[in-house]
């Protein structure tokens, strides 16, 4: 399975392609940063991310697409930035009926280094070990894009049986239900016509 992993960003939006193999193998594809001038009106600098990411989706032909969850942050500006950069990668993915998923933060650092505290040195330094990637993807929002398609490949395998067993659960649950149901009202019926019988006078037919 391959996966473009994103770290939204509008000054900075890393950008990386990640294949899955057998068992926990990962191989990378493709790693950049899309860059857009901080002077450069918000419209213009959403179209050229939105370009950019069109650009590799169809280059790369990725089976899904793994987005960073913003969070609130301190900076609201930056925040709502971030928010509107993976509004755009969201809208290219639904275009090409890819699957969006959203890992917050803290899963992905769980995902590639065992802890959802891990700071962006450890972070980057996982994602070099397991892709044996020889030099660091610089700046830190690239090694995040690969470090969000590891994540998705690990997690959304054991996240797709979940749901399913959720839903065969809620099915079960329903069956079980709609007996119920059926059972109450045949001996709810059954009840009236004993009532009925015993009420009935003889001679009642003749």
């Amino acid at each position: 399975m391959r996966v473009l992993g994103v770290d939204p960003g509008l000054t900075r939006c890393g950008l990386g392609v990640v294949d899955g193999g057998k068992g926990r193998a990962v191989r990378c594809v493709a790693v950049d940063v899309v860059r857009t001038p901080a002077d450069a009106d918000l419209a213009h600098r959403l179209l050229g991310i939105s370009d950019e990411v069109e650009r590799w989706m169809d280059k790369y032909k990725p089976a899904a697409v793994a987005v960073e969850r913003v969070f609130a942050q301190h900076n609201v500006r930056t925040a709502m930035g971030t928010a509107q950069a993976g509004g755009v990668v969201a809208l290219a993915a639904a275009r090409r009926g890819l699957p969006v998923v959203f890992h917050t933060p803290s899963e992905v650092k769980a995902a590639v280094s065992g802890s959802g505290r891990a700071d962006k040195a450890q972070v980057t330094a996982m994602v070099m070990r397991l892709l044996n990637l020889e030099v660091a993807p610089h700046p830190a929002d690239a090694a995040d894009a690969l470090a969000l398609a590891i994540c998705h490949l690990w997690r959304e395998p054991m996240r797709a049986r979940l749901a399913e067993a959720e839903a065969r659960a809620a099915e079960m649950a329903r069956t079980h239900k709609a007996r119920l149901a059926a059972a109450a009202k045949e001996a709810n019926t059954a009840a009236k016509q004993a009532t009925m019988n015993k009420t009935k006078k003889p001679g009642a037919a003749r």
